[in-house]
């Protein structure tokens, strides 16, 4: 994708000058609600149109000819609804007619999607009788019916316990192979395992792309912590930004971001992502 940029009708610019060149793997986007990450995959999905720039697939402007992407597309949206009343089975079935499968190949792709979304045990109970985690495997599984080489998956963890959105994440390191996964969230968290590469939005625009390392590798020595009184601990959330505090015997042991040394007892630390992600986007703010 090459300039591209998004502005609704009352004038709302939701992209802006937006260019990034992918390959198979992970990547994960990220960026704070309203940064403008799903309308950028709806455009991706071909459900919008950009309104300046260029989006390619294999050479082929996907405004001009969506079809090109669309037989090689699995989509996830935000707000994935279910037929309740049906099974797992008869839902992706009804979706693989959709799609334009049909016979023995719909069959085929249908339990073989069920089987890599771990749900082949389920695939006869009322989808209304499923978890939220399982309705997501779902929402996984119809993605997959066309064997897409592009797979987007947008907010897929938000409602999600723990323990299912650790799956989750662990489902699409494994689906990720030669195909180019974009998972869009703003949970750390969900790419800090699988991603391979990162882009990060805020207000509309690209702040970052690269590896989860080089993100790492610019926050350096701006991750500081100490252990502090607790009556300071507002002192210290009013001139900095906080990542974490931790209440102790000795007091409350902070985890700040900073460009310098916050406090004589501070001591520089190895950034974690989220870490990382917090300081991108507070130089990002400062910059622009």
């Amino acid at each position: 994708m090459k300039s591209v940029g998004y502005k609704y009708p009352g004038g709302h610019q939701a992209v802006s000058d937006l260019s990034l060149k992918l390959g198979p793997g992970i990547l994960g986007l990220l960026g704070p609600n309203g940064a403008g990450k799903s309308t950028l995959m709806r455009i991706l999905a071909t459900l919008a149109r950009p309104t300046a720039g260029q989006v390619t697939w294999n050479g082929v402007d996907i405004a001009e000819q969506p079809n090109a992407l669309r037989v090689a597309l699995g989509y996830l949206p935000q707000d994935f609804g279910v037929y309740s009343a049906l099974s797992a089975r008869e839902f992706l079935a009804f979706l693989a007619a959709v799609k334009g499968l049909s016979g023995v190949e719909a069959k085929t792709r249908v339990e073989t999607c069920l089987a890599q979304v771990g749900l082949s045990d389920a695939a006869d109970r009322r989808l209304g009788d499923f978890s939220g985690g399982m309705r997501q495997r779902v929402g996984i599984a119809q993605a997959l019916l066309n064997d897409p080489t592009l797979l987007i998956v947008d907010e897929p963890t938000v409602g999600l316990d723990p323990e299912e959105r650790m799956r989750f994440r662990h489902l699409l390191t494994d689906l990720a192979g030669q195909r180019l996964v974009i998972l869009s969230t703003h949970i750390v968290s969900d790419v800090e395992a699988s991603a391979t590469q990162l882009a990060v939005m805020a207000e509309g625009r690209l702040r970052f792309h690269g590896t989860p390392e080089q993100l790492l590798g610019m926050a350096e020595g701006h991750v500081w912590e100490w252990t502090l009184a607790a009556d300071q601990l507002a002192e210290v959330r009013a001139n900095y930004t906080l990542c974490a505090s931790l209440r102790r015997p000795d007091g409350v042991r902070v985890r700040v971001i900073s460009a310098g040394r916050p406090h004589a007892d501070a001591q520089a630390v190895t950034p974690g992502l989220e870490d990382a992600y917090t300081w991108l986007l507070g130089a990002s703010a400062a910059a622009h």
